[in-house]
């Protein structure tokens, strides 16, 4: 057993060493504070919900299942939540939850594998910068909705195109029959507007018309005759799509073409960060009350606009293409890719959150019936939202005589084209728009505040003797809102769209699949499967000993096997799919030039490689022969409280109360390479001598990091 004895305690302003009596520190410093705990065993449940059920829930789930076959969707779906949704988030939420820590620190529980949580550091960092840009446009929408007429609801706009077609003249021309055989514009210009569609990098044509614009093309064409779903039909430049890429946006021709900041929407994001701050500043004491609002009232919202489509003319329209079940579309293999990527992400998983916000919570938590109380909440909301959505689709496309598939999109196109569409078209549109885009804002806000909560948790857990100090956690937690802030202005430009879909596509979409796999992998195989469900029974109480063998049988099942199995197979079917990023704009297909695909694989790489870096890095520093540091580095380091009884001490480093870095265990090389070589796992003499003579050492919070 290697053993460090406990010479801190928090807030004591003492040092204890060896047992002896507390001594006065020569120079006082200021106290670190306290870690926090949950107020409430409901806090951590809101967190959870508020974290993961998001947007995703509601612009992504429904058109999943609506192209994957409908109701038939729903079983590799629920298949997805049995053996990776559920198996996953428990594990991350009792990881923090028994280690008592967010971040990188409960990785001690092999040290070897803790370039795990530095990867999903990096992961949730990219995506806060990233989300934070759809809350700007939502604020954008909610400020335009505040109005007796929407904006997007009629082309008397400076922003509109003199081509620009509302609804009503679009039926008017669409049922003369002359344009079923001739068209406004010159063939020419019909060609054009053709190639344009399908090739968005074909520069001859551009430069056909004269304009260095792909929007202007389009803008100067009155209509073009295109390919959709249910046939021909006549698409004209609208008020919507003229609204969201010419006014909120200022669309850029390509991602090569910044132009300038739009500050109107820089103001929103600022808004956005702002919020942010005040809602984690003071830790999850605040952020856990905001969360009684942010976390319910979105369903109080969803079920408004629920019993408002329901009753909308074609509302059964749309919820028959939601549920129709297609069978023939389980044979493919990308409606099982698209299962499996959404339950993490809808689930959050590998994001490191979870972990943070297990960390919280009291070691005796029972944060299993938590997760099947989450897993349960996630997937019901996923399912409702998809009635919401669909409702208002199956209305518009029944006013405008197409199918459910002409006018059904996912992402930002749903929330931010579609939706406000069909809003315009409803009796007072604003009113609906503006309980619309409260509804997203709640959903977003909190989903924002909780990843970057679990950054800052990752960050003053690494560093608590820094950060825990006076106010200073509460300046770096503004110190990191404005570094996302200032990352996020690149995505409020007028090339900013482009730059957001390279973040949302590459930073956290399928990388999580491989941290997951090694996140179970280690948890089963290095660590030990068997105990570190020892250690949860103690950790939950379990007493019963028919609930204890399944409860030992299920998680041994899933974390050693189904799990891992299941995220790399998902993963590898995705890979072998893999298309690059292309930006379906409603008249364009943008595709990507090669030197922007290349940083986003570079956005996707710079986390997952922080796992083989470190584990490099620790090999390099680390004493002894290759053996030896292959069995220190995989010897779990724990706490008094966290040993099973009659724990084997030959496979567990005891620390109490205090971390240690590596650069202070180099600096003992010799003695600990002596203390390998005599085959004990006894912290020498010498180490306790120098940690005695020098607190600075005992004063360390960090352990192989």
């Amino acid at each position: 057993m290697i053993e460090a004895k406990e010479c801190w305690i928090v807030n004591s302003g003492v040092t204890v060493a060896n047992g002896a009596s507390p001594v006065q520190e020569a120079a006082p410093k200021a106290k670190m504070h306290i870690r926090e705990q949950w107020a409430k065993k409901l806090d951590f449940l809101l967190a959870c919900i508020g974290f993961s059920v998001g947007l995703g829930n509601v612009w992504r789930f429904p058109f999943l299942c609506y192209r994957n076959g409908g109701g038939a969707f729903l079983i590799p779906y629920f298949l997805a939540v049995v053996l990776g949704g559920i198996p996953m988030f428990f594990l991350e939420v009792a990881l923090g939850q028994f280690m008592g820590e967010g971040g990188i620190g409960p990785w001690k529980i092999a040290p070897l594998f803790q370039g795990i949580g530095y990867a999903t550091a990096v992961i949730v960092f990219l995506l806060n910068c990233e989300y934070n840009i759809i809350l700007a446009w939502a604020f954008y929408y909610i400020f335009a909705s505040f109005t007796s007429v929407l904006p997007w609801s009629h082309c008397h706009n400076e922003w509109n195109t003199e081509n620009c077609t509302t609804f009503d003249k679009q039926l008017g021309v669409q049922n003369l029959t002359t344009f079923n055989n001739t068209s406004l514009m010159m063939d020419s210009q019909v060609a054009v507007a053709k190639r344009t569609v399908t090739n968005i990098s074909d520069t001859t044509t551009l430069s056909s018309l004269g304009s260095t614009s792909v929007g202007q093309v389009f803008n100067r064409t009155l209509l073009y005759t295109g390919m959709s779903g249910s046939g021909n039909r006549t698409i004209f430049p609208d008020p919507v799509t003229e609204f969201w890429e010419r006014k909120v946006l200022g669309l850029s021709s390509g991602v090569g073409e910044p132009g300038t900041i739009k500050w109107d929407l820089a103001l929103c994001l600022l808004l956005a960060w702002v919020i942010v701050y005040f809602c984690i500043c003071k830790g999850i004491k605040s952020s856990g009350k905001v969360m009684y609002v942010t976390a319910t009232s979105p369903y109080i919202f969803m079920v408004i606009l629920l019993v408002r489509g329901i009753t909308l003319e074609g509302s059964d329209k749309g919820i028959d293409y939601y549920l129709n079940p297609d069978w023939e579309r389980l044979k493919d293999a990308q409606v099982w890719v698209d299962a499996g990527t959404q339950i993490f992400f809808s689930y959050s998983i590998s994001l490191g959150t979870l972990v943070a916000l297990g960390s919280y919570n009291k070691f005796h938590h029972n944060c299993f019936r938590d997760s099947i109380i989450f897993a349960v909440v996630n997937s019901m909301t996923s399912f409702l939202a998809g009635f919401v959505i669909f409702s208002v689709l199956g209305f518009m496309a029944h006013r405008q005589n197409v199918s459910v598939q002409d006018v059904a999109e996912s992402g930002p196109g749903l929330a931010f084209i579609a939706y406000p569409e069909a809003v315009a078209q409803m009796p007072v549109a604003p009113l609906w728009s503006a309980l619309f885009f409260i509804m997203i804002i709640l959903l977003g806000m909190d989903s924002q505040f909780v990843g970057v909560e679990g950054f800052i948790t990752a960050c003053v857990d690494l560093y608590p003797h820094v950060l825990r100090r006076n106010h200073r956690k509460e300046i770096f937690v503004a110190v990191v809102c404005v570094v996302c802030y200032l990352i996020g202005l690149s995505m409020v430009t007028e090339g900013g769209m482009y730059v957001f879909q390279l973040f949302d596509y590459y930073s956290a979409s399928r990388i999580v699949l491989v941290v997951a796999a090694v996140e179970s992998l280690v948890i089963a195989h290095v660590y030990g499967v068997s105990r570190f469900c020892d250690n949860l029974v103690i950790m939950f109480g379990f007493t019963n000993v028919v609930s204890v063998k399944v409860f030992r049988w299920a998680a041994t099942a899933c974390w050693s096997f189904l799990t891992p199995a299941f995220t790399l197979a998902i993963f590898i079917l995705g890979c072998v799919n893999y298309s690059e990023l292309t930006y379906k704009r409603k008249f364009v297909l943008y595709e990507y030039p090669p030197w922007a695909i290349g940083i986003g694989w570079m956005l996707a790489l710079i986390s997952v490689s922080l796992i083989p870096i470190f584990m490099i890095q620790r090999m390099i520093i680390t004493p002894g022969s290759f053996k030896q540091r292959l069995k220190l580095l995989t010897t779990p380091h724990l706490r008094r409280h966290q040993l099973r009884p009659n724990e084997d001490m030959q496979r567990t480093v005891l620390q109490e109360n205090v971390f240690y870095s590596s650069a202070e265990d180099i600096h003992l090389k010799t003695d600990i390479e002596s203390n390998l070589e005599d085959g004990n796992n006894v912290l020498l003499r010498n180490y306790e001598n120098s940690k005695g003579n020098n607190p600075s050492l005992s004063n360390t919070e960090n352990n192989f990091i």
